[in-house]
């Protein structure tokens, strides 16, 4: 199987099939409900569309033995990956990044911060009042930005080049859940196009 990693994506764009039964036959619970249209690496869109997401993807491909031999693992190094691995014992440091953001702000670093309005972690009202705490002035106020002439969020400008966006429909993740609208965002931020 490591002759089949495309090296640019480090991606197993073949024995999909193989994969497929893995992911039907797996025990292990799907942790994403995203749908599955596209994958990267497959051409074309599949003829069927998974509930699983990416997440169970990236579990069989990072713990699949060649795939581990490509990337140069060594055996026995590290045990089974794990996304979001919450059992690594760390300490937290860093109580709030609000410095950090103002240092880097106020110094001329231009910023985007986007929230999905349907964040159930970190709701948009949660980091609209964060960016209140930095006492920046608004720019340009609150207006839809728009994908292929549809809404797909609102944005607001501040002073010290900072951006915020939401992400119409998307949640926590949002490139997850609106991948070609996150994109464009991105795309037109750092050509410094407005949203």
């Amino acid at each position: 199987m490591a002759e089949n990693l495309n090296p640019s994506r480090n991606m197993c764009s073949t024995n999909l099939s193989l994969l497929l039964i893995l992911l039907i036959s797996s025990p292990r619970p799907a942790i994403s409900r995203t749908r599955v249209q596209f994958l990267p690496g497959f051409d074309g869109p599949l003829p069927f569309q998974l509930e699983t997401g990416y997440y169970l993807f990236s579990y069989y491909w990072a713990n699949d033995n060649d795939v581990r031999k490509a990337l140069n693992v060594r055996k026995g190094s590290i045990g089974e990956w794990l996304r979001c691995n919450k059992s690594i014992p760390y300490t937290t440091e860093v109580a709030s990044s609000l410095e950090y953001h103002l240092n880097l702000t106020t110094k001329g670093y231009r910023a985007l911060v986007y929230s999905g309005d349907h964040d159930m972690i970190v709701p948009f009202m949660g980091t609209q009042a964060w960016i209140r705490s930095l006492n920046f002035s608004i720019v340009d106020d609150w207006r839809p930005w728009l994908v292929e002439g549809q809404v797909t969020g609102y944005t607001r400008t501040y002073a010290n080049n900072l951006t915020f966006a939401t992400v119409k429909g998307a949640g926590h993740i949002a490139p997850e859940f609106k991948p070609m609208e996150c994109f464009d965002m991105f795309y037109r931020w750092i050509s410094y196009s407005p949203l």
